[in-house]
């Protein structure tokens, strides 16, 4: 599998205070932003199980020493952080931040927000599926104006070889699941342009495997484009994939990759770094 992400740099948490604070001026709470950086920050500091100095967790957070202790002494008060006089470690109370909401979390609740974003850059419907069986199933979905005869909800299955997402999904698989998978899907023809050759759709799933990105024309319904992303887990597995679909009238194929592609990507992104976090407190429910 691919290595763990990165962690952010020292200092990160304190630049995207600056940035918010001079974009929300006196709505910002500078202090509540120091102090959840310092809780944060206990993960990247280096100490261990005896707890961590305040000259890492400065280091780490890139605040002064001052600002540190001020956040550590009133969160030690509050029962969130304890401390021995020199080191500090954070206390089970800090579950309470959102541990109980997490413990519960849908990957469709992650994504939520994320499709409401590229539906507003895109103003087409976005949808986030994943793989069940042969076909995708709808896990979360914005949509704009209806294009398809079928309405769909989440909880909708269409057949993953002729659609964006199943495409994507099919594409993520190991080499080896996905030629046996292959071996057994019903390539029935949905629309006159419907790809049901084996070799042609082994061929598709090779280029959006190198390319990460399906693109869809008309395979599903008559007059339905539709572009396709995936969404990875830590390790590099996809477990989800993300689509922007619309009338083929609106843009050309080439148009529509060209378009809306970086903003699926973007999206994508934002779900994977959402999941990475969530994942770190609790196992998030993938249908």
């Amino acid at each position: 599998p691919p290595p763990e992400p990165a962690p952010e740099p020292a200092g990160r948490h304190a630049e995207l205070a600056r940035a918010a604070k001079l974009e929300l001026g006196p709505e910002f709470v500078e202090s509540l932003a120091r102090g959840l950086g310092v809780l944060a920050a206990f993960d990247r500091a280096a100490g261990g199980d005896e707890g961590v100095t305040l000259s890492a967790l400065a280091d780490a957070t890139g605040l002064p020493r001052a600002t540190v202790r001020r956040s550590l002494i009133t969160l030690e008060h509050l029962g969130y952080v304890r401390s021995d006089g020199r080191r500090f470690c954070p206390r089970p109370r800090v579950l309470e931040l959102g541990y109980a909401h997490l413990s519960g979390l849908p990957l469709s609740r992650i994504a939520q927000p994320h499709l409401v974003r590229l539906v507003a850059a895109t103003h087409d419907s976005a949808s986030l599926s994943v793989l069940v069986g042969d076909e995708i199933q709808y896990a979360a979905r914005v949509p704009t104006i209806r294009i398809m005869s079928v309405d769909i909800t989440v909880g909708t299955r269409f057949p993953a070889h002729a659609t964006s997402m199943g495409r994507v999904l099919l594409a993520g698989l190991p080499a080896a699941e996905r030629a046996a998978r292959l071996d057994r899907l019903e390539l029935a023809p949905l629309t006159r342009h419907t790809i049901t050759s084996r070799d042609r759709l082994r061929a598709e799933l090779d280029r959006v495997a190198e390319a990460g990105h399906a693109l869809v024309d008309e395979e599903l319904e008559e007059g339905l484009r539709a572009l396709a992303v995936p969404v990875l887990d830590r390790s590099g597995r996809v477990v989800a994939a993300v689509n922007v679909s619309m009338h083929a009238s609106r843009r050309t194929a080439e148009r529509a990759v060209a378009e809306l592609l970086p903003a699926l990507r973007e999206a994508a992104a934002g779900i994977e770094h959402d999941l990475r976090v969530a994942g770190r407190f609790t196992r998030v429910r993938i249908p």
